[in-house]
């Protein structure tokens, strides 16, 4: 599968790809270290190592409770695509200013928000998620928004290679992208055709981005 993504990468295009800890009689095993050298072998490059953070999870009693997962974003050249601009973020201080020299008085950080960093605080997708369906280990379609939108631009074709029940696909198709994808179970399949319809008829509830994870003036603080 590898070979294949590799293979229909486009020179200027990036390919990602996540995954998590497996683990083992209470031992970690890090699957991103472990895949790291098979992407090099390919002479891909890796532009970030993204940390997706979410609050909820199973409890372990023996070891910390796991609450990350891990986005390898690799290119296959050093001239890519990334509109950072079109993912950035609230700024803590958005009207924050120098106060002193050369630019005393004027804004001191991005007036269109800051770099959203590359530890993303995102729900993942469990039972009271707007977005759940029956896939066990669903992505929230905000996830891959911000890849679609940072690594990509309008028109530009994006492959998931296990689309699961679509997620990608959405992402890409609200952003005017062409979104494409396989999975080996059909049940999933025509899950994720039921959540594209939704989408083109105006009826798909996702999660709407850069929504922080609490927000106060939400029933009981919004968390999903």
């Amino acid at each position: 599968m590898i070979d294949e993504a590799v293979r229909l990468l486009d020179r200027n295009g990036s390919l990602c790809w996540q995954v998590g800890n497996f683990v083992s009689n209470g031992e970690i095993i890090p699957l991103d270290m472990a895949m790291y050298p098979l992407f090099q072998k390919h002479g891909l490059k890796l532009r970030n190592r993204i940390i997706w953070h979410f609050g909820h999870g199973l409890h372990s009693s023996r070891r910390l409770s796991g609450r990350y997962e891990v986005i390898l974003w690799f290119t296959k050249s050093d001239d890519y695509v990334f509109n950072l601009d079109s993912i950035r973020v609230p700024a803590k201080y958005p009207g924050k200013r120098h106060f002193k020299g050369p630019n005393k008085g004027q804004l001191s950080g991005n007036p269109l928000g800051k770099n959203p960093t590359d530890v993303w605080e995102i729900p993942n997708v469990k039972s009271n998620h707007v977005e759940k369906t029956d896939h066990p280990c669903q992505f929230p379609v905000e996830l891959v928004e911000r890849l679609v939108l940072s690594l990509t631009t309008p028109g530009d074709r994006v492959l998931d290679p296990y689309l699961g029940v679509g997620s990608t696909v959405l992402a890409a198709e609200k952003h005017d992208r062409h979104g494409f994808g396989c999975d080996v179970d059909a049940s999933y399949i025509s899950l994720a055709r039921d959540r594209y319809r939704a989408l083109m008829d105006g009826t798909l509830k996702t999660r709407p981005m850069n929504r922080p994870v609490y927000d106060p003036s939400l029933p009981y603080g919004g968390h999903q």
